[in-house]
């Protein structure tokens, strides 16, 4: 059966040299390929390949990469606010621990989201939320809204949906008798008010737009008093950010032009259904504070009510 084989018949046997006569030089190659060189030549030229190859493969794991990385720009906006909210947890965890962090940048989130959703409403583009360490959170926005009344739909959604997340935690703090979720409701409520401060950037700030104005300069005398009796430096950065932007937006207003007039347009009900939200969510959030406020003394926790 033929197996497929090939047999080659035997080579004849090498004839001996005749004395006298130099012997030829035989090929170590039977097909008469000259051999490769062993010699330093030979090594120099493989070490240069070998690292030629690493090169190549180290180029295509780049661009390999930098092709990943374009296809997550999409998901751009995810991985900074994981990045930064990972960031946020981390510093605040040396100050309050792992639990208690965790639960403070998600109340955080809970309120940015607010104004994410509401932007997305009117239309308005924005950044993802990003976390600024020891300062909270922020969106960007990317233009303002149509007019001041959208302004402060915008500004009033951060603390209404805060508000709403600090009462869950409230809740579930009070149905499983937790004084650290209660702490953190404590503080959730109290974030949520603060930011209602009448001075942009708060967003307190922004209902303002829609309201009263003028009233931007009692929200910055109230920092600039909160500075004196706390001698807090963060309230700095906040009273030089805020005083730039109320004297940028008070000086455009002077201007009387037609688009800033009609951009503070707002009726008298508007003004009317802005100041009861923002008096309102004032209102709700002390009375939070009131009901969560617990203290701490020798590592036992005591409520207040």
């Amino acid at each position: 059966m033929d197996s497929g084989e090939i047999y080659l018949p035997a080579a004849p046997p090498a004839m001996p040299p005749t004395p006298g006569l130099p012997s030829a030089h035989v090929p170590s190659n039977p097909f008469g390929e000259q051999a490769s060189e062993t010699g330093p030549v030979g090594r120099a030229r493989k070490r240069l390949g070998s690292a030629a190859a690493a090169v190549i493969a180290l180029f295509a794991k780049f661009f390999a990469v930098i092709k990943g990385l374009f296809l997550l720009l999409p998901n751009l906006k995810l991985v900074t606010t994981l990045g930064t909210a990972m960031v946020s947890v981390v510093l605040y965890s040396l100050f309050w621990g792992w639990t208690f962090a965790i639960g403070f940048v998600v109340l955080l989130f809970v309120h940015e989201m607010g104004h994410v959703i509401q932007l997305r409403r009117e239309g308005v583009p924005a950044s993802a939320p990003m976390f600024v360490p020891l300062m909270g959170a922020v969106v960007m926005m990317k233009s303002m809204p149509d007019d001041a009344l959208a302004e402060a739909r915008v500004g009033l959604a951060g603390p209404v949906l805060g508000t709403l997340g600090a009462g869950v935690c409230f809740a579930i703090a009070r149905a499983t008798n937790s004084d650290m979720l209660s702490a953190l409701a404590y503080i959730g409520f109290l974030i949520n008010l603060i930011n209602l401060v009448p001075m942009t950037p708060f967003d307190g700030g922004r209902a303002m737009a829609a309201m009263a104005p003028g009233l931007w300069f009692l929200g910055l005398g109230l920092m600039v008093a909160l500075l004196l009796l706390t001698g807090n430096p963060f309230l700095l950065i906040f009273i030089v950010l805020g005083g730039m932007d109320t004297y940028r937006r008070w000086k455009l207003r002077g201007t009387r032009s037609i688009e800033q007039a009609a951009y503070y347009r707002v009726s008298p009900r508007n003004r009317l259904l802005v100041g009861a939200v923002y008096l309102g969510l004032i209102a709700l959030l002390v009375a939070g504070m009131h009901e969560s406020q617990i203290l701490v003394s020798a590592g036992h926790s005591f409520r207040i009510n």
